[in-house]
């Protein structure tokens, strides 16, 4: 019966497109939307109206529903820009409400063996906004993954002649654990990362 479905069929395709939905997980958000058709057009409407709305910023790269967005057109610190691989990453060092400048979104890492090089990401927009000259300090906002250390070792190697400051997010022990359970290398990144008391 449902084998028979075409619309079925592609909806299951589409779910399965989304990061971490897999045939089971498809399957499971289908009925579910056949199951409550009001919440599954509330859902249609509203994906309707983020893809005629939302944009990315031509200065942040960062989403926004205004060119540019709150945060580029706010008197933040013009002197520091955070650098992140993509727009969650932006939204979460915003959560901490604990920078004050400005944001940069490359939309991705490198990853060279998945063919993403630096003229797939957002860095000549980076480049060129850094030679302004209002930047003062990069904040390397990149995740502790192969590619975000990646990412931020060639931000690095790219920024640094411009007389720019360049940092890095610490990382290290996450609060809460024990250190006998934390693996080798978090801890050496910890000692090499140590701070004065």
């Amino acid at each position: 019966m449902l084998q028979s479905s075409n619309s079925f069929a592609r909806l299951l395709a589409e779910l399965q497109k989304l990061p971490g939905v897999g045939e089971k997980t498809a399957l499971r958000l289908a009925f579910h939307l056949l199951k409550y058709p009001e919440n599954t057009a509330a859902l249609a409407e509203s994906l309707g109206e983020v893809l005629s709305r939302v944009k990315f910023c031509s200065v942040c790269f960062g989403i926004t529903e205004e060119d540019p967005c709150r945060l580029c057109s706010s008197d933040r610190d013009e002197t520091s820009l955070c650098v992140v691989e993509e727009p969650q990453d932006l939204l979460a060092v915003e959560r901490t409400r604990a920078f004050r400048g400005r944001y940069h979104v490359l939309q991705g890492a490198l990853s060279p063996l998945n063919g993403v090089t630096p003229d797939r990401l957002r860095i000549a927009e980076l480049m060129r906004r850094l030679e302004e000259g209002t930047v003062r300090e990069v904040v390397i906002a990149t995740n502790f993954s192969v590619e975000g250390e990646t990412t931020a070792l060639y931000l690095a190697r790219q920024i640094k002649p411009l007389g720019i400051r360049v940092t890095r997010l610490a990382h290290g022990i996450p609060l809460g654990s024990d250190l006998e359970y934390v693996d080798a290398a978090t801890v050496q990144r910890a000692l090499e990362g140590r701070s004065e008391l």
